[in-house]
């Protein structure tokens, strides 16, 4: 399919806000509207327990978004979770910007391709420096660190042990305790 025209993060705004994309599952990548895919039972409890557990490591560190949007230059994706800066009033009239963020995770199983290929190359544009993928058909966490020219240069995959987050260098968080 062509895409017949790229809209700016303005415009998708001022859509949302007159009602036009109601009723409808949406998110802006990379200047395209696109119908995000149903959230199965696993990937929603996943990604809500994961949610819950980062709350709890980060408690007074962090904001600790869960199904929100982040807005990026030309994107306006909804991570499965998103770890921010506090105060959480910041983000009373505005959703999360680059600089707001300090890592997305995302929980997968149909959507691992689009996670790795598409939503990767525009938090790693956007300069996140930290992106965790959540497989659940794997029950492994794909760390993605390091973005440069739209591309994460470090790749690791982990299906135990404890991953230690770039901006919190005092928290550990379990890969299995990811996966309860």
């Amino acid at each position: 399919m062509k895409t017949l025209a790229k809209w700016s993060v303005d415009d998708y705004h001022r859509m949302v806000e007159a009602g036009i994309l109601r009723g409808r599952h949406l998110e802006l990548l990379a200047g395209e509207i696109v119908e995000m895919s149903p959230e199965t039972p696993i990937h929603y409890t996943t990604a809500k327990r994961g949610a819950k557990y980062l709350e709890e490591l980060l408690s007074g560190k962090a904001d600790v978004r869960f199904n929100g949007p982040i807005t990026l230059s030309d994107s306006e994706p909804e991570p499965d979770i998103a770890i921010v800066r506090l105060p959480e009033s910041s983000y009373s009239d505005r959703h999360p910007a680059p600089q707001d963020i300090f890592w997305i995770v995302e929980v997968a199983k149909t959507s691992l391709k689009k996670d790795l290929d598409i939503k990767a190359a525009i938090y790693a544009t956007a300069a996140i420096q930290e992106y965790w993928i959540l497989d659940l058909s794997t029950k492994q966490v794909i760390v993605l660190r390091n973005p440069q020219d739209g591309k994460y240069l470090e790749e690791n995959t982990l299906e135990e042990g404890m991953i230690t987050p770039v901006a919190f260098a005092e928290v550990s968080v379990s890969v299995k305790r990811l996966f309860l």
